[in-house]
């Protein structure tokens, strides 16, 4: 996941980079430092130089800034009309703040069937592709399967279950399998297996939720409203988040805040946070980032709960089943000094020959069914990433223009104010609605 690495230790490279590859390289690829990322490009632009068809002139070198300040430096680079790099790391969630430095670029033909159109999407800023998108971040719902089977197969514990969700949530529900839950389903779930609220519960907490005052928590919790049909904005630009479906969301989190089914000091969690309380056996099910998933099942890192731990996409509403995508990619300066070298790599970059070499040395792409099919055996937790994002994946409307991350900063405030109790929902609403008006305003 891109947020939990952005957070990781910083590489202390120079401020020019590291320089990769052949002394007679023309095309210079500006990547993310550390990480599986930078193992992944390496392999690709190995792979591209390699090819018999690659011209001298047309290689590509690689440089890499410090990762702290990265984002910042890119723009102003591109602001200054850098010609460092002709190819740049994009993200989407700031895609629009490049684009003015940028150009549109031209994928390869077999694009849309390596990656899909929701995917794709996550690369484009009005209706134009300006990126190839390497490596996705996405939700997936982690629930214990030990847990869930005996509630399922228990008369008892059914009753059970359905007296709290009609007390708490106002209507009696019945156990279902993960893959089949609403979001009223997960919260039932999660009520039920929190001791504070059912004493024989075996954990002592239904869920774990991030609710920490940042913006990448937003992006794990925005699904919830996303399923009752909730956006930032409409076609015309009017923003939409003072509506029933953010309110829905916004009160299920706090529903189960009040109730005891998150850790009380919930408030401070993110990535790391939630895993450790999933990891320690204690939590039911949690909504996660994708990344978590090779932690969690594994018995050296999660012995509790690793051979019980399984996935399923985020829940449905009515609206349908969605869940947060995001990712990195590459794309085109506009004052590249070798920009048909650059173009070319860049059609490479987005083909399934590239698509492949990048799964296979430690990428995250999210492939179609057809294409991960051929990696599955070395990377099967690319298999659900591709599915989830195909079929559920989205970007709210003006979540990849320039003031996007400001956007999920400001609902981070608003929203973990009303979580936490210092203010109203009417007034955690009409403030983000207002402040957003402000940001993306033409």
């Amino acid at each position: 996941m891109i947020y939990a690495k952005m957070k990781q230790a910083l590489y202390a490279a120079c401020a020019l980079g590291l320089l990769a590859g052949p002394a007679l390289a023309e095309v210079t690829v500006l990547g993310w430092p550390g990480g599986p990322e930078e193992v992944a490009l390496r392999a690709a632009a190995d792979a591209y130089n390699a090819k018999s068809d690659t011209a001298d002139a047309d290689k590509v070198e690689l440089l890499f800034f410090n990762r702290d300040g990265f984002w910042d430096k890119l723009q102003a680079d591109l602001a200054a009309g850098s010609k460092a790099f002709d190819v740049n790391l994009l993200a989407t969630y700031s895609i629009g703040r490049y684009a003015p430095f940028m150009e549109p670029i031209q994928l390869s033909d077999d694009a849309k069937a390596v990656y899909g159109d929701a995917v794709l999407a996550t690369m484009q800023y009005q209706n134009q592709q300006y990126g190839v998108p390497t490596d996705l971040s996405a939700h997936f719902m982690y629930y214990r399967t030990d847990l869930i089977d005996a509630l399922m197969k228990d008369d008892a514990a059914r009753a059970k279950y359905g007296e709290i969700s009609e007390k708490l949530l106002g209507k009696k529900l019945e156990p279902k399998m993960p893959d089949e839950w609403t979001w009223d389903d997960y919260a039932a779930t999660a009520l039920y297996f929190t001791q504070a609220v059912n004493p024989d519960s075996p954990t002592r907490y239904g869920t774990v939720l991030q609710l920490k005052n940042l913006l990448f928590n937003i992006m794990v919790w925005q699904s919830v409203p996303r399923a009752y049909g909730g956006d930032w904005m409409d076609e015309s630009g009017k923003i939409t988040v003072n509506s029933d479906a953010y309110r829905k969301g916004l009160e299920i989190y706090k529903l189960l805040y009040d109730n005891g089914a998150t850790p009380r000091d919930s408030l401070s969690y993110e990535f790391a946070e939630a895993n450790a309380a999933f990891a320690s056996g204690q939590v039911a099910a949690m909504l996660q980032w994708n990344a978590a998933a090779s932690d969690l099942t594994s018995k050296e890192k999660s012995p509790t709960v690793a051979e019980v731990t399984d996935t399923v996409a985020p829940p449905s509403g009515p609206a349908g089943r969605f869940t947060h995508i995001h990712g990195l990619g590459f794309g085109l300066n506009k004052n590249a000094e070798h920009k048909d070298g650059a173009v070319k790599f860049l059609k490479w970059l987005s083909s399934k020959e590239a698509a492949l070499v990048y799964a296979r040395n430690n990428g995250a792409p999210a492939l179609t069914p057809e294409v991960v099919a051929e990696v599955a055996k070395e990377r099967p937790d690319l298999v659900k990433l591709g599915e989830f994002a195909g079929k559920y994946g989205y970007v709210m409307t003006g979540g990849t223009s320039a003031k996007a991350l400001s956007v999920y900063e400001l609902q981070a405030k608003e929203f973990t104010g009303y979580w936490s109790g210092q203010q109203s929902l009417d007034d955690a609403l009409a403030n983000t609605e207002k402040g957003m008006a402000e940001l993306l305003k033409q």
